[in-house]
């Protein structure tokens, strides 16, 4: 039975994931700040607030004795928010910046100990040259660096895989929280979900604009 590890497993995106990676059999350990919405069969849920690097080590730990290795592993946590930086206080900026870059970091590093010698990494990120409008420096800049540091991961860990997805719109409540209207065309977060998993299983790497 293969293995998957979700961050951020409670937003649209990741109840998606965690509902197809069941269709097909996975063995999955989801991690989110508010865990009783999560069940399924082959689920682990786990309490994880990737803005306190010790509970983010606490759950991680504790997975390790329920679930073999990890063969996917995907961060799809994030937050965002419309304010100019003249106007945004130092701690909206730390939040949004722990969400979308320091909680991937610090969710990969206490990941390590679980992943298998060539598990596939996904991290969700965003057309971000796309979103440098009034209002998103924060989100703009942290989606930004997690592709940085994605693309460096790659190169850092060899034998494994790292997928770094761009969606355009999708029709989650995520959504409510952007500047901008939802496009009729918008995506369904469980065709993302699917794309994922189908990236997993074509060996895919590098960059997946959806």
């Amino acid at each position: 039975m293969p293995t998957a590890i979700v961050w951020g497993a409670n937003g649209g995106i990741g109840q998606a994931l965690l509902a197809e990676l069941g269709r097909e059999g996975w063995q999955t350990a989801a991690f989110a700040r508010t865990i009783t919405e999560l069940e399924g069969d082959n689920l682990h849920s786990f309490k994880a607030d990737l803005s306190k690097p010790y509970t983010v080590q606490e759950a991680a730990m504790s997975a390790s004795y329920e679930i073999e290795a990890v063969d996917l592993w995907v961060y799809a946590a994030g937050d965002i928010d419309k304010t100019n930086a003249a106007e945004m206080t130092p701690a909206l900026w730390q939040r949004l910046i722990e969400a979308n870059l320091s909680g991937a970091y610090l969710a990969f590093h206490h990941s390590l100990p679980l992943l298998a010698e060539k598990a596939h990494l996904v991290f969700l990120g965003a057309y971000h040259e796309k979103l440098r409008l009034p209002g998103l420096s924060a989100y703009a800049a942290a989606k930004a660096g997690l592709e940085a540091f994605a693309q460096t991961l790659a190169k850092e860990q060899r034998s494994r895989r790292v997928t770094i997805v761009r969606p355009s719109a999708v029709d989650t409540p995520f959504w409510e929280k952007v500047p901008l209207k939802l496009p009729p065309n918008a995506l369904t977060a469980t065709a993302v979900a699917q794309q994922i998993l189908a990236a997993y299983h074509e060996g895919h790497k590098g960059f997946l604009d959806l």
